[in-house]
């Protein structure tokens, strides 16, 4: 179990967190660019005195995960956009990590998108100690396709320990037959991605993400001296240039991936590109029922 102050640190990472992401749906209107919508809500989670858990991903109907704008990323959102925004922020390495889904400027898809929020709904209403995995992912995969449409199979929810965004635990949404438990002191991110599409998802182009992937000798200065700025900021966790108060932070982290010190990660396209909706809160396990620590 968490002690006081550390339960304090994690409702707070998933405060600002929560308000991010419903600040960052609220911005995706017609026209709007990618660029200033991902840099208000990581302004807003700096501003409130948390650090970046990972870059605010902004991904757009068969893009399911992992893009962000680069620093020269010009396009805009337009009028039936299915839009996920993924965002996170922590305070001593206490992280909080929530998604929402929103459609911009129209209202045709608010069924899928409902889809992925009442299974996620589903489980905030029985998540908790002792609760079989195979059973969290049992009732969203029911609640999807009640509604008509699959789960994503290969996107799981996942434990979550300080300083480490996927740690432990995964959870799928489907009954995976895993009748490993939740334990009480964990903190859990629970996350349906739902598909009208084909229920999985590939590797596309690099989403503009990044971490650390080795520690290896860095010989030119300046190179250096941008990878100990990025461990400082960011510890392990991922980060993007767009997110740097360092000059030039695009041209380091190419050196830096050319070097094998940094990895990428791939944008995930649904297989058949299907449109993906996805919903997300982070849970501190601390009985019969988990609290929600992402809450609006």
């Amino acid at each position: 179990m968490l002690k006081e102050d550390e339960l304090a640190k994690l409702r707070k990472a998933g405060e600002v967190s929560g308000a991010a992401r419903e600040l960052g749906m609220s911005l995706c209107k017609p026209g709007a660019k990618l660029y200033d919508v991902a840099q208000e809500v990581e302004g807003y989670i700096r501003e409130h005195g948390c650090g970046l858990a990972f870059p605010c991903n902004i991904s757009k109907n068969e893009i399911a995960a992992h893009y962000t704008p680069s620093c020269n990323d010009e396009s805009r959102f337009e009028v039936g956009d299915v839009v996920k925004i993924d965002c996170g922020g922590f305070l001593d390495g206490f992280i909080g990590d929530t998604a929402g889904t929103v459609e911009v400027g129209s209202n045709s898809r608010r069924e899928i998108i409902e889809s992925s929020k009442r299974a996620r709904n589903t489980v905030a209403e029985f998540i908790g100690d002792g609760v079989p995995i195979n059973e969290i992912g049992r009732a969203v995969e029911m609640s999807v396709k009640r509604d008509g449409f699959k789960v994503v199979e290969n996107l799981c929810g996942h434990q979550i320990t300080q300083w480490d965004l996927h740690a432990g635990l995964s959870v799928p949404s489907y009954d995976d037959g895993n009748t490993d438990t939740i334990k009480a002191g964990m903190t859990v991110a629970i996350e349906p991605f739902v598909t009208d599409g084909g229920g999985y998802v590939i590797n596309g182009k690099p989403g503009n993400i990044v971490v650390i992937a080795r520690d290896k000798e860095v010989e030119d200065p300046k190179t250096k001296e941008f990878l100990d700025y990025a461990k400082g900021e960011f510890h392990a966790l991922p980060f993007c240039a767009r997110s740097c108060d360092f000059p030039k932070a695009e041209l380091y982290v190419k050196k830096l991936l050319r070097l094998g010190v940094l990895s990428s990660f791939s944008q995930l396209i649904e297989v058949n590109k299907g449109t993906v909706t996805q919903h997300e809160y982070t849970f501190y396990i601390d009985g019969a029922r988990g609290e929600i620590t992402t809450a609006p």
